[in-house]
């Protein structure tokens, strides 16, 4: 005699793991795209320093004892947003209630931003960031014995080019964070605030706020990377999500959603961005 076993479905979803953005501590947002989907930015030149001349005997053809006159320049750097990205899905009316209600609408756009569109932005800003990085030395295999001194050295290069000291990260992935903890000259101080730690500090080092970032939102081979928020400029123009109900042609939830982003280093600052590949020689 055949028995038919029961197959019992739970009213639980076993969802993905996810991490939270951080995108918003490497970046800012000082300019806005309101009404427009290109800006542009003033680069204004200087002028040089001159010995004044008190006694007026050596005054060039502009007849000032302050110096020949110069002209300053004033350029412009363009930014125009390149990422326009859309999604849609339907979730029918039956497979809602056939699943105990796991298929629907709210969750499954949650669970599509917090899965999908977090995950790309995120890496498509990092890869900007590296990519425009002042600094770019050659790859060199990152190890226990050697990542406090690659550290050190690139936030030395920060101070040589007058970065601000304050509201320094530094970038690493869970790989080397590890070497990090191994390191018998790093010691890691713990005692952040609240606040940085809900946002995803996990400690300082040499005045550098630490940041873990998976690798699969990060540029191959990362190793790590030392970023002012003041460098990078990574707007969201439009961030739109949309449930309809029975639209037409469906019986159920239709879900769409549109997001505008880019993101841009800018030229007189990408010295605050230091970027070091990980690569298979030590130093």
């Amino acid at each position: 005699m055949a028995i038919s076993l029961v197959t019992k479905f739970l009213p639980y979803v076993d969802e993905q793991f996810s991490t939270e953005s951080k995108k918003s501590l490497l970046t800012n947002n000082d300019f806005k795209w309101t009404g427009a989907h290109t800006i542009k930015v003033y680069k204004v030149t200087t002028s040089s320093m001159n010995d004044y001349d008190r006694k007026g005997t050596g005054t060039g053809a502009s007849g000032s004892r302050y110096g020949t006159v110069e002209s300053l320049d004033a350029t412009t750097e363009e930014f125009t947003l390149k990422k326009d990205r859309s999604f849609t899905f339907a979730i029918d009316k039956l497979d809602s209630d056939e699943t105990e209600q796991q298929l629907q609408a709210a969750s499954s756009l949650a669970r599509q931003q917090r899965e999908v569109v977090i995950p790309e932005v995120d890496t498509y800003v990092y890869g900007v960031m590296c990519e425009g990085a002042g600094y770019k030395p050659e790859p060199v295999k990152l190890t226990a014995a050697n990542i406090y001194d690659e550290i050190i050295k690139a936030n030395n290069e920060l101070d040589n080019a007058e970065v601000p000291e304050t509201g320094r990260y530094l970038v690493v992935t869970p790989d080397v964070y590890v070497l990090m903890k191994k390191s018998k000259d790093i010691i890691m101080e713990t005692d952040i605030s609240n606040e940085l730690r809900v946002k995803g500090v996990i400690g300082m080092i040499d005045g550098l706020h630490v940041l873990k970032i998976p690798a699969k939102r990060l540029p191959e081979n990362f190793g790590f990377m030392l970023a002012h928020p003041c460098a990078t400029v990574a707007p969201t123009k439009l961030e739109d999500y949309k449930v309809h109900e029975d639209a037409p042609g469906i019986s159920g939830s239709l879900v769409e959603g549109r997001i505008c982003y880019d993101a841009f280093v800018l030229e007189n600052k990408t010295k605050a961005i230091y970027y070091q590949q990980n690569g298979t020689t030590a130093v």
